[in-house]
Formats: structure tokens, C-alpha cells, sequence
């Protein structure tokens, strides 16, 4: 019998409201780890291989709309709709510094070198708060034309980059003098703003376009209209060949970059789809929805014969076949505390 492929998520359940952001590390001696921000305001890490949870970070009093973790995946860092921006122990999951903000925090950003914590939100300020030192103030780069939506960073951290929620296009800021040095123009407010991999592109999401942008002399490289509005993309690490695309119509969509020609569109999430990242190997993805789940793609599907029932929420047997060994040795070297 002809066999066809078929996309069979890892789901991953524990949030109780929608999931509005995701940040997988990069690859460490213990694997890479994917931390989620969810309106429930609590952040959770999770093995970024299996979907396993790890632990949950307990603290926040209001929606927690983004988070990240360092180079390292020692600490993480989550912003709130409390005024505040959290900085973690990844390892024990212990609160290691709140930084007080006056009003809601939309994003967050750990520096390359680790030494730095960027945030943006409806103060319409950045700041850039010194790891090294917990209790000074914060570096200010204010002016910015409306609510901080994302912030990242780029060129070793000599510059960054932020979109707002109610203000078209991407700014550009070098650090050295604080000033604007390029708007990458666009139609509609950012609603993703990633750097890639290897620093090459600036892939930006924004109503029903996907752009991506020479992050080195900020020219419009490719621009793609998409099947719907989307609230977030995401371009594969090496080769880069393809991207990924979630929104309003409840399917992670999946598209060559060379050509903009659909690949493959991945069903199953209940809701609008709010955030996708690539895991930093390339070998799977992940999706974020308004129904509360994080679902974890292979980037290859698997071959399944075509009048096999497909369960809504059945995990890729070969992954999940590792996934209890891989916890293990996880869980053996951290020790976050449980809800």
C-alpha cells in the first residue's frame, strides 16, 4: 500500500493558557532546551529534543509574554505583564534578580556574551541591565515610536534591534551612540522579529507577509505573501532552505526560501498559533498556540501507511522511543523544582 507523510506532533501540555512565546538555547554539553511564555505566568524549560518537561519558574504575578535562556542555558530571563523582568536560575530554577520596570514588559533578550539583559515594552523605553551588576541602573535607549513588541540582538552585540506593537517597520540601534540607524520598512506592525542562526538574515513577520533582510547592509532580500495573517516566522538553521510560518488560521506552515513555494502545512493545534521557532540543529520545530500547547515538529515526517489512523496528539514514535533515556540523563544533572 502507497504510504504518505504525515506530520506527527510531540504535544506538549502543562500551561494552562495560551503559549505566546517560545526560545530554544543553542546546542550545550547537555543538550538543548526550549523555555515557553504563556499568559498563565509561568515559564517552563523543557528538554528541546523530547518536549520533556524539566521544571516550572514560579514568581511572575501577571502574563509572562516572553523568555529566553543564555548561551550557556545556565539562566533565563522572562518579562511580564507585571512590571517586571525576571532574571532565573536555569539549574534550580530559583528567582535570582527581579528588575522593576513602571509598566508592562513585552520582551526580553540575554546579549551574546551573556553579560547583558535587554527589555522593551509599553514604556516605550529599552533598557539594558548589567548582569554583573544586579542592583545598578539600567542603560536607557528611550524614543522608541511606540510599545516595545520584540528585541533582539545582532553584530556581537553592538547593536539592537526592536518592533512595536502599534508602529509599523524595525528599528535598528547602535549602541554606541544610542541613536536609530536603519528602519527596515514594513506594511503592518512586527509581530517576530529573529535573527538568524549564523547572522546572516533578519526574518521578520508582520499581517500577512514574511520578510527577510540582509542583516548586514539591511536590504530587503526576499519578501513572501502568506496563505493568512501570521504572527510569527522562522528560518531553518543551516542549510536554510526552508521556513516556517504560524497565524491566525491554526496551521504551522512550511515553505522553501528560495521560492516561496508552500512545502507543507502541519494541522492539529485548537487555536491561533502565536509563536515558531526552529530548534537550533534544524531537525524539528516548534509551534506555540492560543489553545495552551506546544507542539514539536519533525522537520522530515514520517511514513505512515495512508489508512493508519494519524491520533491528534500522538508523539513521533521514534522520537518519543529515546525520550525517557534522554530525560533521565537530563533530569540527573538538573534538579528545577516541580510546581
Amino acid at each position: 500500500m502507497e504510504k504518505k507523510k504525515v506530520a506527527l506532533p510531540l504535544v506538549c501540555h502543562g500551561h494552562s493558557r495560551p503559549v505566546v512565546d517560545l526560545f530554544y538555547s543553542p546546542i550545550t554539553p547537555d543538550g538543548y532546551f526550549l523555555i515557553s511564555a504563556s499568559k498563565d505566568s509561568t515559564p517552563m524549560l523543557r528538554n528541546g529534543e523530547t518536549g520533556d518537561w524539566i521544571g516550572t519558574f514560579e514568581g511572575h504575578k501577571g502574563a509572562v509574554w516572553s523568555s529566553c535562556l543564555d548561551t550557556n542555558a545556565l539562566r533565563a530571563a522572562s518579562a511580564s505583564a507585571d512590571f517586571s523582568a525576571k532574571l532565573w536560575d536555569a539549574l534550580t530554577g530559583d528567582e535570582l534578580h527581579s528588575f522593576e520596570h513602571k509598566h508592562i514588559v513585552r520582551a526580553c533578550a540575554f546579549s551574546e556574551d551573556t553579560h547583558h539583559l535587554l527589555t522593551g515594552g509599553v514604556e516605550k523605553i529599552l533598557r539594558i541591565f548589567d548582569l554583573n551588576r544586579l542592583d545598578a541602573a539600567p542603560r536607557e535607549v528611550d524614543n522608541s515610536p511606540g510599545s516595545v513588541r520584540t528585541v533582539a540582538w545582532l553584530h556581537s552585540d553592538q547593536t539592537i534591534l526592536s518592533s512595536c506593537s502599534d508602529t509599523s517597520g524595525v528599528r535598528l540601534w547602535d549602541l554606541r551612540s544610542g541613536k536609530i540607524v536603519q528602519t527596515l520598512e514594513t506594511k503592518s506592525p512586527v509581530t517576530s522579529a529573529e535573527v538568524s542562526q549564523d547572522g546572516r538574515y533578519i526574518t521578520t513577520a508582520d499581517g500577512s507577509t514574511v520578510k527577510f533582510w540582509d542583516s548586514n547592509h539591511f536590504e530587503l532580500v526576499k519578501s513572501y505573501d502568506m496563505p493568512c495573517n501570521v504572527e510569527s516566522a522562522s528560518l531553518e538553521p543551516k542549510p536554510g532552505n526552508k521556513f516556517i510560518a504560524g497565524g491566525e488560521d491554526m496551521w504551522v506552515h512550511v515553505f522553501d526560501f528560495h521560492t516561496g513555494k508552500e512545502l507543507g502545512c502541519n494541522k492539529g493545534h485548537h487555536g491561533p498559533i502565536h509563536c515558531v521557532r526552529f530548534a537550533p540543529g534544524g531537525e524539528s520545530y516548534a509551534s506555540g498556540s492560543e489553545d495552551g500547547t506546544i507542539r514539536i515538529w519533525l522537520t522530515s515526517p514520517v511514513s505512515r501507511e495512508e489508512s493508519d489512523a494519524v491520533p491528534g496528539n500522538a508523539p513521533n514514535p521514534k522520537v518519543k522511543a529515546v525520550a525517557d533515556e534522554v530525560t533521565r540523563k537530563i533530569k540527573s544533572s538538573l534538579h528545577i523544582g516541580t510546581a
